[in-house]
């Protein structure tokens, strides 16, 4: 894989952070029951394993919400996009033989993008770019622009439990 030199002249590989968010989990978990939400939650997280590869950090977040951090290099970020927002589309069958139909929201932040590598700035950014697109069936890939918006605790600010505490941490 290809590596970009950092301000030091060290090769730094192309890492991207990915937040993804189930959409309408509520209603699944509502309307067939929080069995067949649990179903949902896990094909999603067999999903994105598989798609990142063996390689990557892949995590659940809490509620519908899992991180992927893993290289990617530049000439691959847009096939490899559209192809996890495939795979996020794909309905999942359970085990009664119910079909959901499913889709999800996902937020992506590069280094080479943003000028930072501060995984903290790559999370908060990829989660307002998920935000961006909520629903429009792309993943988006955070700009500059986006790494300004207002945070708690990585969190885009005002986002469902960003409530603060006290002082942000």
């Amino acid at each position: 894989m290809r590596h970009a030199a950092d301000p030091s002249g060290r090769r730094q590989p192309h890492v991207i952070t990915f937040l993804v968010q189930k959409n309408h989990f509520k209603t699944v978990n509502d309307t067939m029951g929080h069995a067949a939400g649990d179903a949902v939650l896990a094909a999603f997280g067999a999903r994105l394993t598989a798609w990142a590869g063996p390689n990557a950090a892949v995590g659940r977040l809490g509620g519908d919400e899992f991180a992927v951090v893993l290289e990617l290099s530049v000439a691959h970020r847009e096939d490899r996009l559209q192809q996890l927002v495939r795979m996020l589309h794909t309905p999942v069958t359970l085990d009664d033989g119910r079909t959901i139909h499913v889709a999800a929201s996902v937020g992506a932040a590069a280094p080479d993008v943003l000028g930072t590598r501060d995984l903290t700035a790559l999370q908060r950014a990829a989660d307002a770019a998920l935000y961006d697109g909520k629903h429009s069936g792309q993943a988006v890939l955070a700009t500059k622009e986006t790494a300004t918006v207002p945070s708690i605790n990585g969190r885009r600010a005002g986002r469902p439990g960003t409530a603060a505490w006290g002082r942000a941490a």
